[in-house]
């Protein structure tokens, strides 16, 4: 394999979110001399380390990178790194190490501290952050913009969303594109400006290109359910059929706006559209309207829905058995509840943690009615599957026995 071969194969490894074996090619190439680091493929490795093995051995592994290759691809790097854990302050001393070598020059930079900033609702370190980039001439890209867009409706600073999206859509530089529009307009929706939220969402029609239907399709059904505008939403829907394949994530985009809605006649039809077409079976789409129907107290369609799934060969997933549980719960069916969280633990899959309220809920019940067995058992299943620790599960015992 040549160098750009092993480069691309770590990039699809990165693609598919498998670092670890991204992160050995990489090693494994390097120490054996079929790969001389670039810069570039030091910042790539700075990124896997942080991920297979944790920020600490990502900051060893900096430590040793020579001199001459701790460049703006690096820093950026270590930066990044620094704020997917949120290490405020750590992130902070980086970007000031770039200032000093004066290597912070682009708006790639800022944009991860800008992000950070908005993600921790730090907002008023965005302006000052934004002024900087100004006074040392570093124009802001679509990424800044959106960044502060985002921050300004988060906070339902409609005037400063106003404004800052004027001088983004005159800026020269920025290539003005559909998502451009939906921010504003998510903005708009949380601070009950539907009107003008439906005016953004048809500019960024106007935008859609054929490459990106779908996914702005999918961001469309959910941004018009949030304006309340059944009508656009159903218009959505019948577009994105005519045009596009329909897969699993569109049917949820579309029966999570019908219920929002509270249009469940709705819901219940794609929901049978789905049943009747080709996609793969994928049990969060009827555990939409079976949670729905909890919800309501609905119980007894909620659990026809699962056994219709169940004789139809479709096997439900641990999450479609615990809403039912939780469902029983609030009505106050505990014999129920009981008997489809057993069920939801049956069913159980590596990682999946159960519902703390539910499960307490349920062992507080079993323990009042002198069913010790039963809640041992329960406890005894979820700990053999790894879905709790084995502190949580003897202090769920002692419980139990005392």
């Amino acid at each position: 394999m040549d160098r750009l071969e092993i480069v691309h194969l770590i990039k699809q490894f990165r693609v598919f979110k498998r670092y670890k074996h991204a992160l050995e090619i990489s090693q494994w190439m390097s120490d054996r001399n079929y790969l001389v680091l670039s810069p570039g493929d030091v910042s790539v490795r700075l990124d896997l380390i942080s991920k297979v093995n944790g920020i600490e051995q990502a900051e060893k592994y900096f430590d040793d990178i020579p001199t001459k290759l701790k460049t703006f691809p690096v820093y950026s790097a270590l930066l990044n790194c620094y704020a997917q854990s949120k290490s405020v302050e750590k992130a902070e001393e980086v970007m000031q190490q770039m200032r000093e070598l004066e290597i912070a020059m682009s708006p790639l930079a800022y944009n991860v501290l800008l992000n950070l900033y908005s993600q921790l609702g730090q907002y008023e370190k965005l302006d000052i952050l934004m002024e900087e980039m100004e006074e040392k001439g570093v124009h802001p890209d679509k990424f800044t913009y959106s960044i502060r867009l985002s921050a300004y409706a988060a906070t339902s600073d409609i005037d400063g969303m106003e404004k800052t999206f004027q001088r983004m859509s005159l800026d020269p530089e920025v290539d003005m594109d559909w998502s451009c529009y939906v921010i504003p307009a998510n903005g708009y929706v949380k601070a009950g400006l539907n009107d003008k939220a439906l005016g953004m969402l048809k500019q960024s029609e106007e935008l859609i290109t054929e490459k990106k239907k779908r996914v702005a399709y999918e961001f469309l059904l959910t941004m018009y359910a949030g304006a309340a505008s059944k009508e656009n939403l159903y218009r959505i829907w019948k577009l994105y059929k005519s045009s596009e394949k329909v897969y699993n994530k569109a049917y949820l985009c579309m029966i999570g706006s019908l219920l929002k809605l509270d249009d469940i006649a709705g819901a219940e039809k794609i929901l049978e559209e789905w049943e009747n077409g080709d996609t793969v079976y994928d049990s969060r789409v009827p555990n939409l309207l079976i949670a729905a129907y909890c919800k309501d107290g609905l119980l007894e369609k909620a659990e026809r829905l699962v056994i219709d799934g169940i004789e139809k060969g479709n096997k439900p997933c641990p999450n479609t058995w615990e809403i039912l549980a939780t469902g029983y719960l609030k009505a106050n069916q505990m014999p129920q509840a009981v008997k489809n969280l057993r069920a939801a633990y049956l069913a159980t899959r590596p990682g999946w943690k159960p519902n703390r309220e539910t499960l307490t809920s349920c062992l507080v019940y079993l323990k009042q009615q002198g069913d010790v067995k039963q809640a041992k058992e329960l406890v005894k299943l979820l700990g053999a599957a790894g879905n709790l620790s084995t502190d949580i599960c003897k202090k769920l015992q002692d419980y139990i026995y005392n």
